[in-house]
């Protein structure tokens, strides 16, 4: 008896013994921006907080600058589960969900705020689950920003942008936002932009500020023409298997952590770029074009159209909706 008892206890201090030291969750997180833009400081103070709440359960891997995938293989790697978390423009989602891309819809949001109310609301979040059929479960919106128009030559109304080529992210309606000013966009990587805009391949791009100065663009094209014309915005993406296989406890609060940064993300946004335009401003590379009321129209008059050819695909209610987030 006496035997099977110690013998008993041995295998039970084997077990506690053998989950004590068992390897933590590697949850790696790739990205393509650097660290010191709104999605890279996102990535870190996630890391920081899921490691220091789940000690020895989670460790979170970060690598930012395209280091592990770049634009063209991060979708292709988070479906075969080599990476488990991204946080992609919401421009790379149109082959898994027509509707999310509203958010590349020319001057539909009148600013960030706009566009925190219509993510808030429930046809925003509804967004978020719409991929998991396809093995993708949205997290989170993350802000980048607003975007702005470069290019090497000055901007002020559409007639300006005729016969320029512009890099585009892969999606078909920003292809089609610049083909409504004549202009040519020409898809591209975003760890390419630099060399693309040195060696005149295109001759502009859109971006928000703090993309801009994080990637050095201010000593490749001498100007900038502040438009707000659009929204750059990631949703945090995981691998919905790998996400649905964790313990529940670990689930929770790897998401009430999402939550958070979430917030500190979407504050720290307007700050980051605020000061990367100060700085692109202070390098004296660039001139930043200033749009008057009426100029500005012009421009959202002339992309407008790109609404219309894409209403069947995105849903006029959704659309309606995105516009009702307008007026506070």
């Amino acid at each position: 008896m006496l035997k099977t008892t110690v013998k008993a206890l041995a295998c039970a201090l084997s077990l506690t013994a053998g989950l004590a030291f068992a390897d933590p969750i590697t949850i790696k997180f790739a990205h393509v921006v650097a660290d010191n833009t709104p999605k890279g400081q996102g990535a870190l103070l996630f890391k920081k907080l899921a490691e220091e709440r789940l000690p020895g359960k989670v460790k979170v891997e970060v690598y930012p600058n395209s280091s592990l995938y770049g634009d063209g293989k991060e979708m292709e790697a988070l479906l075969l589960g080599d990476v488990h978390m991204l946080a992609p423009s919401l421009a790379k989602f149109e082959h898994y969900n027509k509707g999310i891309q509203i958010y590349d819809l020319p001057f539909l949001f009148d600013d960030i705020e706009a566009v925190d109310r219509f993510q808030a609301s429930p046809q925003g979040q509804k967004l978020l689950s719409s991929m998991e059929d396809k093995g993708i479960t949205g997290l989170a919106y993350w802000h980048n920003g607003m975007k702005q128009l470069s290019s090497n030559k000055a901007m002020h109304e559409p007639k300006d942008a005729r016969g320029l080529k512009f890099r585009v992210q892969a999606s078909n309606v920003l292809d089609e936002q610049f083909k409504a000013i004549r202009a040519n966009p020409r898809k591209m990587s975003f760890s390419e932009v630099y060399q693309g805009l040195q060696t005149g391949v295109v001759n502009g791009t859109e971006n928000t500020w703090s993309n801009y100065y994080s990637q050095k663009v201010h000593e490749v094209q001498p100007y900038f023409t502040h438009s707000e014309h659009g929204v750059i915005d990631y949703m945090v993406i995981t691998n919905t298997k790998f996400w649905k296989g964790l313990p529940d406890d670990v689930r929770g609060e790897l998401k009430t952590i999402m939550d958070e940064v979430t917030v500190e993300v979407n504050r720290q946004a307007d700050d980051l770029n605020r000061e990367a335009r100060d700085a692109i401003a202070k390098a004296g590379t660039s001139e930043i074009i200033e749009l008057t009321p009426e100029q500005r129209a012009k421009w959202r008059e002339a992309m407008q159209p790109v609404w219309k050819k894409f209403e069947g695909e995105i849903g006029k209610e959704l659309i309606e909706a995105a516009q009702a987030s307008n007026q506070q």
